[in-house]
């Protein structure tokens, strides 16, 4: 089983960088599709990124193209989300997700691991 652990979140204004992490534990992290996901206050929670096993492939919201990037390295059972351009609607608690599903799959519903988030508040 593997298990997550988000750090990086923190205050910013806007315009700013921040680059979470998600440290997993265990030996299988290579075989987990990853992603993140975040949740407002007052809002559901909304798909941000995601990358396959091996890095080769990724996916964005909408919301966040062309400012996030999504990485991993699973040499260090890692998945990073860099955030440039940030906006005081990126605001909130940013979770990291792991599954074994497909990656439609992992955007659509998430996967079975979650992280226990950090949070993020960019200000104006």
């Amino acid at each position: 089983q593997v298990q997550l652990v988000e750090s990086g979140g923190g205050l910013v204004q806007a315009g700013g960088s921040l680059r979470l992490s998600c440290a997993a534990s265990g030996r299988t992290f290579s075989n987990y599709n990853m992603g993140w996901f975040r949740q407002a206050p007052g809002k559901e929670r909304e798909f941000v990124a995601a990358i396959n096993w091996s890095g080769s492939i990724t996916s964005y919201g909408d919301s966040v193209k062309g400012r996030f990037t999504i990485s991993r390295d699973n040499a260090k059972n890692t998945v990073y989300l860099q955030m440039n351009s940030l906006k005081p609607e990126d605001t909130a608690v940013y979770f990291c997700n792991a599954g074994h599903d497909g990656m439609f799959q992992l955007k659509v519903r998430g996967g079975d691991l979650w992280g226990q988030g950090t949070q993020v508040t960019v200000s104006s």
